[in-house]
């Protein structure tokens, strides 16, 4: 069976495909290149580039951005958080330091011991223990005063304050030194995994992705809990070292809860984890359990400290676990920010769509002879004529000239008016098109969890001052179309004779031509809204300007109307794409974590640690320790 039973069991160490020493101590595969046991500095990686491209990932992850609402986008703002720190926490500074003291982090649910049992490896009561939970508020970090520099520099856990005295503030890092912990070793107390502190379980998850080792503390009545398998589960998909202890054991169950603990890390791949199997027991006045206890446990611990080679081979094993798992990681960031970019793209064609329909409404309106009706066309009529010069028109369009340009001089016309009509009839079709655009971009963006989010009411209407700017736009258009007028026939004799008056008239002659088809020929509804006059219309334009000239200044007035409009509406549009253009993340992000990871990746495949291999194995060795009266609960 592979796994400890009892606590007199021992544990070997073991590197990939080798077996334990004869005398117990942690054996290291020569992949390490330490020139002996006596020296503590492993050899380098061989690879000075790896530094540099975890590095630029550093910077690649902390330009990622997912403000979008998305499904994905919470899990991977979390993800960019944990590489975060533990890129700052533990790879960069462990890369600059491989031959620093191995950091076991000990981690564990609520009341399962965990301080008690740092207190009583040490030997010293360093991390406070008690039935209030959460007990351990701060990390506790407890070495040998040999070791104390290295920690207080503060390049592992940069984060975190450190600090001589006990505190509740999770961001300081308690350090304690203790003479009867050996050189090259430090125990972390972290907080409970499952703790009632939000901040407290999120520091706990942090400390466990800069260590070493992780030391996994359950007890008999809690092994089987969810929240610790998941980490279990992290820890196998990281490559990272891992022991465990089983505390609290009765010990009538020992031999059937340490079987079934076995069998489910078994099942879950986690079977080479070294397992410690402690009885439930008393602990003296120092609250420290007795020494018999903790003994296998304190020996495995000795013989790892005082092995240079040991403690390199599960550095690298950890290190490379958690370089292997950067690309995968790092490309679940780039698809979600693809995602991100995608939403923002597909949020812009619901606007752009919402908009370009009102776009050809209007232009629709301006086709199929609708502005002609009601007062427009009321005032229009008023404007050409009575029905005798109708009459004349029709009878006598060979002196149509004269009889125009007599009428235009002999007496005013209602010119104030029908500007006038034409300008509102616009404006009520700018208002309505806008309005129903904003309807639907709103609508568009509410069915859409990154659009719903972005939404304030306002954006269900056009803009408060939408009339304003569509009865200036009407204004400015008028006075080009008479700009056009002038332009056109500057050198005509019409308009220097007729001067301003004949300018304004025919420019509002030119409105009505607007208004009607393209080649101003009537059909469908212009038909209906008055045939009769709009040929009128046209006749009267071709008296001045001639055939062609009409149906150029029809065409230059319509598309510089069209033009002034869709500016109108893109500026409606703009409060939406606004918004995207805000929360939207450069594609260049997703190309920056992808080359990122490429880099570190190819660094990492250059390096000593793409072959890491497992280093630590449990094997028992058939002895089983009898408890003595004193030690029995």
């Amino acid at each position: 069976m592979s796994y400890l039973v009892s606590v007199g069991h021992a544990l070997a160490v073991t590197t990939h495909g080798d077996s334990a020493s004869p005398s117990g101590a942690p054996a290291v595969a020569a992949r390490t290149g330490s020139t002996g046991a006596g020296e503590d500095r492993p050899a380098p990686t061989g690879d000075d580039t790896l530094p540099d491209a975890l590095t630029s990932l550093r910077a690649a992850i902390g330009a990622a951005r997912f403000p979008l609402a998305l499904p994905s986008a919470e899990l991977a703002a979390r993800t960019v958080a944990a590489l975060a720190d533990q890129l700052d926490d533990y790879l960069l500074p462990r890369l600059t330091r491989l031959d620093a003291p191995l950091l076991v982090v000990v981690g564990g649910s609520t009341g399962a011991g965990k301080s008690t049992l740092v207190n009583s490896l040490v030997q010293a009561r360093v991390s406070a223990a008690g039935v209030l939970r959460p007990t351990t508020r701060s990390p506790v970090l407890v070495c040998n005063p040999a070791d104390s520099a290295w920690f207080r520099r503060g390049e592992l856990l940069p984060g975190l304050t450190r600090t001589n005295q006990p505190s509740d503030d999770p961001r300081t890092l308690h350090l304690v030194t203790a003479p009867a912990l050996p050189p090259g070793l430090a125990f972390l107390d972290a907080p409970d995994i499952d703790s009632v502190v939000d901040a407290n379980r999120a520091l706990a998850n942090q400390l466990l992705a800069a260590a070493d080792l992780w030391l996994f503390v359950t007890t008999a009545a809690r092994y089987a809990d969810a929240v610790p398998w998941e980490l279990l589960h992290n820890a196998r998909a990281r490559g990272a070292v891992l022991a465990l202890v089983l505390n609290r054991v009765p010990a009538e169950a020992t031999d059937e809860v340490a079987a079934h603990l076995a069998e489910m890390l078994a099942e879950q791949g986690l079977d080479a984890a070294p397992l410690f199997v402690l009885p439930e027991t008393w602990v003296d006045g120092q609250g420290l359990l007795p020494g018999r206890s903790t003994a296998p446990l304190a020996d495995w611990f000795a013989r790892l400290a005082a092995d240079a080679e040991a403690r390199s081979a599960v550095v690298r094993q950890t290190l490379g676990g958690a370089l292997a798992l950067l690309q995968p990681t790092v490309e679940s960031l780039a698809l979600a920010v693809d995602e991100q970019v995608a939403a923002a793209d597909a949020l812009d064609d619901r606007v752009r769509a919402a908009y370009r329909a009102a776009n050809r409404t209007v232009d629709q309106g301006l086709r199929d002879g609708r502005l002609l009706r009601g007062e427009v066309l009321a005032r229009w009529q008023e404007f050409i004529g009575t029905s005798d010069l109708f009459r004349t028109l029709e009878a006598r369009i060979g002196r149509l000239r004269d009889r125009v340009m007599a009428a235009f001089s002999r007496r005013p016309v209602p010119v104030v008016e029908l500007r006038d009509a034409i300008e509102s009839q616009l404006v009520t079709l700018l208002r309505g098109v806008a309005a129903e655009a904003a309807e639907h971009a709103y609508t568009g963006w509410k069915a859409h969890p990154a659009g719903a989010a972005l939404l304030e009411p306002d954006l269900a209407h056009h803009a408060a001052d939408l009339p304003q700017r569509a009865e200036r736009l009407v204004r400015d258009w008028q006075r080009g179309v008479l700009e056009l007028v002038r332009a056109e026939g500057g050198d005509r004799r019409f308009v220097a004779r007729t001067a301003a008056y004949a300018v304004n008239a025919t420019g509002l002659a030119v409105m009505i031509a607007v208004f009607a088809s393209t080649a101003f020929i009537p059909t469908g509804l212009e038909v209906a809204t008055g045939a009769g006059t709009t040929l009128a219309g046209q006749a009267v334009l071709q008296a001045i300007f001639g055939d062609q000239a009409v149906r150029t200044l029809a065409r230059k007035a319509r598309e510089d109307l069209l033009e002034r409009v869709t500016v109108l509406l893109d500026d409606e549009a703009t409060r939406y794409l606004a918004r995207t253009r805000q929360a939207r993340p450069p594609a260049r992000n997703a190309t920056a974590l992808r080359q990122a990871a490429e880099r570190v990746e190819a660094a990492r495949l250059g390096s000593g640690f793409a072959d890491a291999a497992p280093v630590l194995s449990a094997q028992t060795t058939g002895v089983d320790a009898q408890l003595t009266d004193g030690e029995r609960p």
